[in-house]
């Protein structure tokens, strides 16, 4: 099994950590986004997408964090990240697409490059933007937490896809200097996940192409 995957995507940090949890030995397969390799030839033969990560698995080349993680938890069930209750499924795909829909794509590498090299907006009007789809992402996060939330991790003793895709968000938002003081459980969810070797293998520092 490959991962092609930029240490500091958080797309790629969810699968990592999927990885990590389910203890899948893999190979690392650096593409540096910032370079463009994603946009490269022979990349996209294997993610038409031109995104991180892409799973290699015998044959099989599968891009998107989600299909991923889902195609995963089929061949790997144990343990497993989307529930089998069907409740609890259902709340941990809605925080799960929260972060996955709402947040991510309006905040990543290419929509921020867009921002500003072709609509040519200010340092400064870029970083509004970003904090104002974290914050608009995060209140809807704290609030499903309020609601239906449990235990040290977003639903309960063991973790999900929710806290997967949670902890690498959170991660980008401290790391543009958001202010996320107004989210205390979320921040709890996210100090309990770090503090376990699984998502301490999976960070960006850990990763073989990690530069400060």
């Amino acid at each position: 099994m490959q991962l092609y995957s930029f240490f500091n995507s958080s797309t790629s940090y969810r699968v990592r950590i999927a990885l990590a949890l389910k203890g899948l030995d893999h190979v690392y397969v650096p593409v540096n986004i910032r370079k463009f390799e994603h946009r490269a030839t022979d990349y996209l033969a294997r993610n038409p997408s031109g995104g991180v990560p892409t799973l290699v698995d015998g044959d099989m080349n599968l891009g998107q964090s989600l299909a991923i993680i889902d195609y995963l938890d089929s061949t790997h069930p144990q343990p497993r990240l989307l529930p089998q209750d069907t409740l609890l499924r259902a709340r941990v795909l809605e925080l799960s697409s929260v972060i996955a829909c709402d947040i991510h794509p309006v905040n990543n590498l290419r929509i921020l490059r867009y921002l500003q090299k072709v609509l040519q907006v200010t340092p400064e009007q870029k970083d509004a933007w970003y904090r104002h789809w974290i914050a608009e992402g995060l209140t809807a996060v704290e609030n499903l937490l309020a609601r239906h939330g449990h235990g040290p991790y977003c639903f309960g003793d063991a973790p999900t896809l929710a806290d997967c895709c949670l902890v690498p968000q959170i991660a980008n938002a401290l790391r543009m200097e958001c202010d996320i003081s107004a989210y205390p459980k979320a921040m709890a969810v996210y100090a309990h996940c770090n503090a376990q070797p699984a998502f301490q293998r999976a960070q960006p520092s850990r990763q073989p192409d990690y530069t400060a």
